[in-house]
Parts: C-alpha cells; structure tokens; sequence
C-alpha cells in the first residue's frame, strides 16, 4: 500500500511539472511570436515588453555588453532608425530548455529580410525567468 502511495505521489509530481513546463514553453513561444509580430509592424515599444524592465538586464551584441532595459531599447532605436533597417523578422528556435526551476534558456536563429538595407541574421541566446508569474528575457546575447 506504501509502495502504491508513493509511487502515485511520483506519478502526480511528474505530470504537474510537465504539464508546467508545457504550458511555460507555449507561453514563451507566445511572446516570442507576438514580438516578431511587434517588430514586424515597426513597433519597437511594443516588442520590448518581452524584455526584463531592470536596470540589471544585459543585452550582448557585436558592441559588446549592454545593461538596462532602457539602454537596451535606446540602442534598438540606434540600431533600426526606421522601417527599411527594421525589416522583416524571422526567428528560428534551435533549443529551448528549463534548466531549473522559473529559468528557461534558448538557442535560435534570426533573419531581418530587408529588400533596400540588404539582409542580415545571425544567432541567439535567451535567458528567462519567471518573476512575479510573468517570463521576461532576463539576458539576450545576439550575434
């Protein structure tokens, strides 16, 4: 009866943590879906709210290290001054893994097609966590 307990509890404790784990991944893929959709129709505003609002987050780039959510956006608005630098997302997902517990970690791949500015792309990394029930990039290294 013990064994059947326990083995019960296990069975219990599996299924909510991968039931968590599915609905975390859908979640995220959701915001990453709406950010493209965002940049896609020129709205860096609106794409940064995937973005942890701390002076601690980091942003990794070709410059080198950026920390702050508004020094990140500052430099977006830098970067893509209008629609013809902006282009047309495209983000590709390579892996996508919850190394422990309110943390996810992802490896993709980007692609602006821009018909006057020449495409450009390269690859990702993501650092999430969940805080206060919300998941925000916490650290984006692009290259």
């Amino acid at each position: 009866m013990r064994n059947a307990t326990l083995t019960c509890l296990l069975l219990l404790t599996a299924t909510t943590l991968m039931a968590q784990s599915r609905q975390d991944r859908q979640t995220i893929l959701a915001t990453l879906d709406r950010q493209t959709a965002d940049w896609n129709a020129g709205n860096i505003d609106a794409f940064m709210n995937g973005y942890w609002e701390s002076d601690s987050l980091m942003f990794v780039g070709k410059n080198g290290v950026t920390y702050g959510y508004q020094n990140t956006y500052q430099g977006y608005l830098k970067r893509y001054p209008d629609r013809a630098t902006m282009g047309t997302l495209k983000f590709d997902i390579l892996h996508l893994s919850f190394p422990g517990k309110g943390v996810a970690f992802i490896v993709g791949k980007w692609h602006l097609t821009r018909p006057e500015a020449g495409d450009v792309g390269g690859h990702y990394t993501l650092l999430w966590r969940k805080m206060k029930g919300k998941w925000v990039i916490v650290c984006d290294h692009t290259s």
